[in-house]
């Protein structure tokens, strides 16, 4: 929730005699007047001589409980390939993996507003089509704990920076992974003790284990086990760039989930060249990780261990994050395999799965414990890139069209704020670039941005309290 201070400005936010809903009130104060002091007039960077308004067009419906708040212009280059996102509530701040700009850009998540970018980073790097090349670019994966944020770089570094310091010295280390291409998508645990990065283009892909830095003043990561899935247990994952995805930390089991988009061999004598479209294409599995007894190389889950592949059915996931009752949602994409047309929640304790029907094609995806909602980053949903919105039950709420490379979402769960980059259009960065007129609306300008979405738990009729 974010509170506003009664004074000159909460005298403009009663009209005709009633208070507007909370919505209401931050919809007006960060479109006025007010928010062009408060986010600078620098903020909303166009391409064009004048500024228009955010959050118009099909990606900011009237209906949804979802609204769209505002947009943040990221200043330098427009976004062309970013990404994947995060937010500490604690520290008021969201992160977003920014490959145009070669950095880590850093929103205010409680006044709305660009605070900087952490350079250092490979930026994009190209193919010879003039495409990006996903696998060598950077920064890719994300996460942060306490004054500890970690990125993932395509030269395969963890670089791992210090928010308490100068822009200009905030990286202490850069860590080699030991292989050739980015390190991608990772996640803490709960105390920021350990860290799991995945190294998805490599063949064999691969998970590193790091120590990492807790809650010290002074950073000293290091690299615990290179962890891979082992091919003698029949368990063979083709290299395509996307072999290993995002993972989650299970408080409740203690152990590490990422997602694996396809199996060669799930189920037995399915087609892998078939994936993602054609008959007999394989489906996906969940890798488990115990940070404390870690195993160099699993197979089939054990359950003795804990650890091991889960294999998946209907599903190649590339999302993962864990809600309520030791839930996990798997972002299932027909990018992965073109029969997954739902979204799978499967319980980390019982391996008992449901799914969560007319979503589907989410790479990164997040749990809001603000409001106990799953958010989506569908940029492959049927019929177009959406944010989906999936309730702590399992069941869809609503999807909401975004530009066509939106695939990165993280929520601030103190706030209520929904965070999702928009790519700027194809005229404007060429191959990759939203090719439709959503990104566009939501941003106001043509170079993309980051949308700041709003949940008002008092106006919905779920259940849920304010927190």
């Amino acid at each position: 929730m974010i509170n506003i201070v009664a004074g000159p400005i909460w005298n403009r936010l009663v009209w005709g005699g009633f208070i507007m809903t909370r919505y209401g009130k931050l919809r007006a104060y960060f479109a006025g007047s007010v928010a062009t002091a408060l986010l600078g007039a620098a903020s909303f960077v166009s391409s064009s001589p004048a500024t228009a308004a955010p959050c118009t067009g099909p990606g900011a419906p009237a209906t949804t409980q979802t609204k769209c708040l505002t947009a943040v212009a990221i200043p330098g280059n427009p976004l062309r390939s970013f990404d994947i996102s995060w937010v500490n509530p604690q520290r008021a701040e969201y992160y977003l993996g920014d490959r145009s700009n070669s950095g880590i850009d850093i929103i205010d998540t409680q006044h709305l507003k660009f605070k900087r970018t952490i350079g250092g980073f490979v930026g994009i790097v190209l193919l010879a089509n003039g495409n990006v090349d996903n696998n060598h670019s950077g920064p890719d994966g994300v996460a942060s704990h306490g004054r500890w944020l970690y990125a993932g770089d395509g030269d395969s570094t963890l670089k791992v920076i210090d928010l308490d310091a100068p822009t200009a010295s905030a990286i202490k280390q850069s860590i080699p992974t030991g292989g050739h291409t980015r390190v991608d998508e990772m996640a803490l645990t709960t105390d920021g003790r350990f860290l799991i990065a995945a190294n998805n283009a490599e063949d064999p892909p691969f998970a590193t284990l790091f120590a990492a830095n807790g809650d010290d003043h002074v950073s000293h990561v290091t690299v615990i086990a290179k962890i891979e899935i082992d091919p003698a247990s029949g368990l063979i994952i083709p290299k395509d760039g996307q072999s290993l995805e995002q993972p989650t930390w299970d408080p409740a089991t203690k152990r590490f989930y990422t997602s694996v988009p396809f199996i060669a061999t799930n189920p037995p004598g399915c087609n892998p060249a078939a994936n993602p479209a054609g008959p007999n294409a394989c489906d996906g599995g969940l890798l488990v990780v115990d940070p404390l007894r870690p195993t160099l190389k699993l197979g089939v889950f054990d359950p003795a261990t804990g650890t091991g592949v889960i294999p998946l059915h209907g599903c190649g996931p590339n999302g993962a994050t864990v809600g309520p009752h030791d839930n996990l949602l798997l972002g299932c994409t027909p990018g992965n395999n073109a029969t997954n047309t739902s979204t799978l929640v499967i319980n980390a304790t019982t391996h008992n799965s449901a799914s969560v029907a007319n979503i589907t094609g989410s790479d990164e995806v997040w749990f809001n414990e603000g409001d106990e909602r799953y958010y989506l980053g569908a940029s492959k949903a049927i019929g177009g890139a959406v944010l989906g919105v999936v309730d702590g039950t399992s069941v869809l709420i609503e999807s909401i069209p975004q530009s066509s490379g939106s695939h990165s979402v993280a929520a601030d769960s103190k706030r209520n704020l929904i965070f999702v980059p928009q790519v700027a259009p194809n005229a404007v960065v060429g191959g990759g670039g939203d090719t439709t007129p959503v990104g566009a609306g939501i941003c106001g300008s043509n170079n993309g941005c980051v949308a700041v979405y709003s949940h008002d738990v008092d106006d919905d009729d779920d259940g849920h309290q304010d927190r």
